[in-house]
C-alpha cells in the first residue's frame, strides 16, 4: 500500500469544513481590510530564497527542499511566502501601480524540511499578509491588529501581542556590534549552530531553540539599548497606534525574528492554549525595508506577517471553540421508480441552481434505507418524489424537524423553500418582538 509522505497529511471530512470555514473568515476579513488575494507559484528559483530569506537562517541552511529540474536549473519549492510575494511585486512593477500601498494577502501551501510534531508539518498551510509601499507607522499597527482581530473573530480568549523593534540600519549595527563583543568570550560555551551563526549573523544567536534557556542569552544585551533618535520615535508611533486601535501589547526586549531581513518592529502573537505548552506563537511578523532592493527591485518598504494554519486549527481544538461547520441539507429527495428518479435528477439540478443545498439518493436504496441516509446527513426537509402525485402536478415535502407534511404545487416549490427560509431567520422571541413595534395601535 501506497502512504502519503512523512510530514504530510491529508485534510478531508469534519476537518476539511473547519479549514474551509477558518479560509471564509480569513478572505472575509481581508475583504474589510482591503487587501488582494496573491497566488505565487510553489516552486521558484532557489537563489530567490537564499538572497530574500537569508542563507543564515535556519529555513534555507536545513529546511528547504531544493531540487535540479530537467533544465538543469536549481529551484526550490517555497518555504514561507515573503520572498515570492516581493519577487512578484518587482516582476510584475507593482512599484508604478497608482494605487499605494500594495496590500497583498496569501493562503497557501509551503514546504521545509523539519522533524514533524503536533502543529508543524513538512507540508504546511500559511496565511499571511505583506504591505509593500509605505513606511508609516501606522501601516505597522494596522497589520498586527489583522491576525488579532482574526483570533478574537474564532473565539481565542486569550490573545497577547508581543512587539520589540530592531531600529533602522545604524540601530542594528550597533546592537550586532555589542551582541559580538558579548558573545565573543562565551561563544564556546554555545551549540556549533550558534558558531557559526556568530559568524555571519550574531542576532541569530538570541533565536536560537537549543541555548534558549542558558544564562549567556538570558543577559545578552537588548535592541531597546541601542536605538538612535530616529527608531525610537518610530517604535513610540507604533505603540501609540496599537492603542489607538486597542490592541493590548507587551514589549518584549528579547523578541528577535529569525529571518535576516528584519528591521523596525518585529512581533508576535501569542493564545494561551491548554496543551500547547510554552510554544504558543501563533503568528509573527516584521518590517522588511531592505528586502526588495536586495531582490532587484526599487528602494521599497515593506511589512508582514504569517501564521501557520494547523497550529491556528488546532488552538481552535484545544479551546474548544465549536465552529459552525455542521453539514446540513436543505433538502434531501427519495424516489423508488425509474420516471422519479428522472425527476428527481431534474428538480436537484433545479434546486442547487437556485441556491439550496440538495442531495438525492444514488445507491438504489429502499425507501426506508433512503430515510435513514436523510437523517446521516442531516436533511431539514425530504422531498418524497410519487409518481400519482407528480402525476397531478405536486409533491410531497416532510419538514424533518416537526415531521409536518405538505403537498406543495411542483410550480411553488421554491416558494415553499423561500418562505420556509425566511421564517428560521425569526425566533419566536423575535417575531413577537417584531409584531409589538409594527403593529399600529
Amino acid at each position: 500500500m501506497i502512504v502519503k509522505p512523512k510530514g504530510t497529511y491529508d485534510l478531508y471530512g469534519e476537518e476539511a469544513r473547519k479549514w474551509n470555514y477558518v479560509n471564509g473568515v480569513i478572505a472575509d476579513l481581508m475583504e474589510k481590510y482591503n487587501y488582494d488575494y496573491i497566488r505565487t507559484p510553489i516552486f521558484e528559483a532557489s537563489e530567490l530564497f537564499h538572497r530574500g530569506v537569508g542563507e543564515t537562517t535556519d529555513i534555507v541552511t536545513k529546511e528547504t527542499y531544493d531540487f535540479v529540474d530537467r533544465g538543469d536549473r536549481n529551484m526550490t519549492l517555497r518555504p514561507e511566502g515573503t520572498a515570492g510575494v516581493v519577487r512578484s511585486y518587482i516582476e510584475n512593477k507593482m512599484y508604478g501601480d497608482g494605487v499605494q500601498p500594495i496590500k497583498l494577502y496569501y493562503n497557501g501551501t509551503m514546504y521545509r524540511y523539519e522533524r514533524p510534531q503536533a502543529g508543524r508539518d513538512r507540508e504546511l498551510t500559511q496565511f499571511g499578509v505583506e504591505v509593500l509601499g509605505c513606511d508609516d507607522a501606522m501601516i505597522d499597527a494596522e497589520v498586527i491588529s489583522i491576525p488579532v482581530n482574526l483570533f478574537k473573530t474564532l473565539g481565542l480568549q486569550q490573545v497577547k501581542v508581543n512587539i520589540n523593534t530592531l531600529g533602522d540600519r545604524e540601530s542594528r549595527d550597533n546592537y550586532r556590534q555589542a551582541l559580538v563583543e558579548y558573545f565573543k568570550p562565551h561563544i564556546d560555551c554555545l551549540c556549533e549552530d550558534c558558531q557559526e551563526r556568530f559568524k555571519k549573523n550574531p542576532l541569530r544567536i538570541l533565536d536560537c531553540k537549543v541555548d534558549a534557556d542558558s544564562d549567556i542569552l538570558k543577559k545578552a544585551p537588548i535592541t531597546l539599548d541601542y536605538l538612535n533618535e530616529e527608531s525610537k520615535k518610530r517604535f513610540d508611533d507604533v505603540k501609540k497606534y496599537l492603542t489607538l486601535l486597542e490592541v493590548e501589547y507587551e514589549v518584549n526586549p528579547r523578541l528577535v525574528r529569525g529571518l535576516d531581513y528584519y528591521n523596525h518592529v518585529v512581533f508576535e502573537i501569542e493564545a494561551k492554549v491548554d496543551g500547547f505548552g510554552s510554544n504558543n506563537v501563533l503568528a509573527a511578523g516584521g518590517r522588511y525595508n531592505g528586502l526588495v532592493d536586495l531582490l532587484g527591485g526599487p528602494v521599497t518598504p515593506g511589512i508582514g506577517f504569517a501564521l501557520g494554519m494547523s497550529r491556528l486549527i488546532m488552538a481552535l481544538d484545544l479551546e474548544k471553540i465549536e465552529l459552525p461547520v455542521a453539514k446540513e441539507l436543505d433538502a434531501y429527495i427519495m424516489y423508488v421508480s425509474q420516471s422519479e428518479k428522472e425527476y428527481a435528477i431534474s428538480l436537484t439540478q433545479y434546486l442547487r441552481m437556485n441556491g439550496y443545498k440538495v442531495e438525492m439518493e444514488y445507491m438504489g436504496r429502499s425507501l426506508k434505507s433512503q430515510f435513514k441516509q436523510a437523517d446521516r446527513l442531516n436533511s431539514k426537509h425530504l422531498i418524497i418524489l410519487n409518481e400519482e402525485e407528480m402525476q397531478n402536478d405536486v409533491i410531497k415535502i416532510k419538514d424533518n424537524k416537526t415531521k409536518e407534511e405538505t403537498l406543495v404545487g411542483i410550480d411553488y416549490i421554491l416558494y415553499y423553500f423561500e418562505e420556509k427560509t425566511s421564517s428560521e431567520e425569526f425566533s419566536d422571541e423575535d417575531l413577537e418582538k417584531y409584531l409589538e413595534n409594527n403593529t399600529d395601535e
